[in-house]
């Protein structure tokens, strides 16, 4: 008998939104079930990429077939190099994830992207969407561009087609892939696939505080930063006194740090504080009970050890 609740409870955590729970409760009581996330291989792996992993790790313990899509054609129409080039990086990213503990099938877009069946049904759904919906579908960075190209409105449809093609029933996400994700539980049921679950998951904040964590950005931690390079990025995190809102190090407090917390402080400053759990952190820290320093500091020493098997496996 499957203990839905406990397992629900498990895969509902850290995450923002789940469409819909009743429908993730029913998949779980079968057998053979599939869920899936893709990345595009155009950088190095960061702590925001590993937030998404350890999801992928809790459906995996669930029962879930896992699907990991090496998105290289997606990360060709963003103009993210040469398919040579994403290819090499692809093979990198796979080695990060496998070292992180999750044991998943890879598969490269380019693998079925290209099939016929796979074109008719991108036109097949273009055919049902609006212009308007792709643009809106969009990634935020193409929208704003005075002239987008039209590879960048195609991008949106494809990842739609691929839940049909990968035959998946859970597509997990950021918040960013949310307005494709509804795309496709609206669209897919009129070509002959059932509309998808979907599980959106925080995306991260910056280290200074300026949009999404993100290796082109250079406001990251990538998973195998050696231990002073963790503590120099986040001795210099935007992490003003008091805010809680768009904090990065309290962000990683939340999803990354085990309770309960000990944060370490001179005792001319009051001496340790323990923490029973994450919500009372953050509300010492909205009350300036607890300065940024001894928040960073304890952060950079949870974060490295969170990380040291990791960056182990890896060299």
């Amino acid at each position: 008998m499957v203990d839905v609740e406990n397992i629900i409870e498990k895969i509902v955590k850290n995450t923002v939104e789940i469409v819909t729970i009743e429908e993730l409760k029913e998949i779980l009581e079968k057998e053979d079930k599939k869920a899936y996330i893709g990345f595009e291989p155009s950088g190095r792996i960061h702590l925001g990429h590993y937030l998404q992993i350890k999801k992928m790790i809790d459906l995996q313990e669930a029962g879930f077939e896992i699907v990991i899509l090496l998105a290289d054609l997606h990360a060709y129409l963003n103009q993210k190099g040469s398919m040579e080039e994403i290819h090499q990086l692809a093979e990198e990213n796979k080695k990060v994830f496998k070292a992180m503990g999750l044991s998943a099938k890879y598969i490269y877009g380019s693998e079925f992207q290209l099939e016929k069946d796979y074109v008719l049904d991108v036109h097949r759904i273009a055919l049902k969407t609006t212009l308007k919906r792709a643009r809106r579908s969009m990634e935020l960075i193409a929208r704003e561009e005075e002239n987008p190209k039209v590879a960048e409105v195609i991008y949106p449809l494809m990842q739609v087609n691929d839940i049909k093609h990968l035959e998946v029933d859970v597509a997990v996400g950021g918040m960013e892939q949310r307005k494709i994700h509804m795309l496709a539980r609206e669209i897919l049921p009129s070509i002959g696939w059932k509309s998808p679950i979907c599980i959106h998951n925080p995306v991260l904040t910056g280290l200074d505080g300026k949009g999404k964590m993100s290796s082109s950005k250079d406001n990251f931690i990538g998973v195998d930063d050696d231990p002073d390079i963790i503590r120099s990025k986040i001795r210099k995190a935007y992490c003003p006194m008091g805010v809680v809102e768009g904090n990065p190090v309290l962000e990683m407090a939340r999803y990354f740090l085990e309770y309960p917390l000990t944060v370490e402080r001179p005792e001319k400053f009051g001496g340790d504080i323990y923490v029973e759990n994450y919500e009372t952190l953050e509300r010492l820290y909205r009350e300036k009970e607890i300065h940024p320093m001894d928040l960073k500091n304890t952060v950079a020493e949870e974060i490295i050890r969170i990380l040291e098997p990791i960056r182990k496996r890896i060299r």
